[in-house]
């Protein structure tokens, strides 16, 4: 309950200012409600979540998340009439204790909160969200698009289908659903700690990052050894070392990795600029 009072309160802010929104995100048009379902499943919420939908029209899909789903949340639309119905369905399916809805402009609405953000937004409004969600969203937060990718994002998981709901909101049966998860940054030099057996010498693991895509070497008593099969998802990282047996897998956060090789034997590192 205190984050959601402290995430209404943040996203309440500024309203004379939502009166000149940075970009107009075009006309609303709904997720047809199967649609809704499956972005949620797709996204794995829970009871645990906190979900932010941006656009939010009607309500819908925060309306699922807390009804079916058990998670908690709120969502921000520009249009005054919509923010007001979906509030009022709110109340009348029981669940406005755990959602809100806020008139606010999506690009001025604080979504740090968020561990699950949703959208069905032009492209190009889309595409000016990167920045934002990179900069205010923690790693792991899980980001699902209706029909419209994040241009250069490698998805965690895509879904097509065809849908009659479909024809008469884009003309075509085609859906999309697009899901990414917010990478930690990786990118640097990094001390690290390895177990005898790998290295005698202090270890260096020098990371090159691009949202999703990392690459790197680890050096060795004195010797650059290649990365491999390098996977970033949200906070996990693991590679392997070129030419040698072995999966490193850790978890980053505050500036350190810790992690173990093979599950069995611990590694660590620590951030160096």
């Amino acid at each position: 309950m205190k984050l959601l009072a402290a995430a209404a309160m943040l996203a309440t802010t500024a309203l004379a200012a939502d009166l000149n929104p940075v970009k107009d995100a075009g006309p609303y048009v709904p997720s047809p409600q199967s649609v809704v379902a499956d972005m949620l499943r797709y996204a794995d919420v829970g009871p645990n979540d906190f979900l932010i939908d941006l656009g939010s029209g009607d309500g819908r899909i925060v309306l699922t998340a807390a009804k079916v789903f058990g998670a908690r949340g709120f969502g921000v639309d520009i249009k005054e009439d919509l923010v007001k119905r979906a509030n009022e369905a709110a109340q009348k399916e029981g669940v406005a204790d755990r959602v809100k809805f806020v008139k606010q402009d999506l690009f001025k609405t604080d979504i740090s909160p968020a561990t699950v953000v949703t959208m069905y937004l032009l492209p190009d409004t889309v595409n000016m969200l990167k920045d934002k969600f990179l900069t205010e969203l923690k790693p792991g937060t899980r980001i699902v698009s209706h029909d419209y990718p994040l241009t250069g994002w490698i998805p965690e998981k895509y879904l097509q289908m065809d849908l009659e709901d479909k024809i008469q909101i884009s003309g075509v049966t085609t859906t999309l659903i697009y899901l990414y998860i917010v990478p930690a940054k990786v990118a640097g030099k990094w001390e690290a700690r390895m177990p005898p057996a790998i290295a005698k010498q202090p270890a260096s693991l020098t990371l090159k990052q691009q949202l999703t895509r990392v690459s790197g070497s680890l050096r060795l008593d004195g010797r650059d050894v290649p990365l491999e099969d390098v996977r970033l998802r949200g906070e996990h990282l693991s590679f392997r070392l070129v030419g040698r047996k072995g999966e490193f897998s850790g978890t980053v956060k505050d500036g350190a990795i810790d992690g173990m090789i093979d599950g069995k034997t611990p590694w660590s590192a620590a951030f160096r600029g």
